[in-house]
C-alpha cells in the first residue's frame, strides 16, 4: 500500500516512510525501497523537465517569429482533450496509474533507464 501511495502522492508518502524508517532504525524491504526511490526519482525528473520547458518557452517567447510557434505548441499540448486532461496530463496520469497498480499487485514496474538506475542503486 505504501508503494502505491508513494506513486499517487509523487513520492511524498515514500519520503515520509523513509524518514520514519531512519528514526525507528528499521530497513525497508527491497521491493518497497525500489518503489519509493523510483517514485521520488520520477517526481524530481518531472519537476526538472517541466521547469526546463517552462523556462525554455519563456525565453523563446521573446523572439518575435518564434512566439506564435511556441504558443501553438504549448496550446496543442495543454488543450483539454480527455475531459479535463490535456495530452501530457493524460500520459502522466496513465504512467502513474500503471506504476501504482503494479506496485499494489506487488510487481516491479519497469520504465526504461529510470528502473535501471533505481535497480543499480537499490541492490548496491
Amino acid at each position: 500500500i505504501v508503494a502505491s501511495a508513494s506513486y499517487l502522492t509523487m513520492g511524498f508518502v515514500g519520503f515520509i516512510w523513509l524518514i520514519l524508517a531512519v528514526f525507528t532504525k528499521n530497513t525497508l524491504r527491497p521491493f518497497l525501497r525500489y518503489h519509493v526511490y523510483q517514485s521520488i526519482f520520477l517526481s524530481i525528473i518531472y519537476f526538472l523537465i517541466s521547469t526546463f520547458i517552462a523556462l525554455l518557452f519563456g525565453i523563446l517567447g521573446y523572439i518575435p517569429f518564434l512566439r506564435k510557434i511556441i504558443g501553438m505548441i504549448a496550446f496543442f499540448f495543454t488543450v483539454p482533450i480527455f475531459g479535463h486532461l490535456s495530452l501530457i496530463s493524460a500520459l502522466i496520469f496513465a504512467l502513474i496509474l500503471y506504476l501504482a497498480i503494479s506496485a499494489f499487485m506487488e510487481k516491479y514496474s519497469y520504465i526504461p533507464w529510470v528502473s535501471d538506475v533505481i535497480n543499480y542503486n537499490v541492490r548496491r
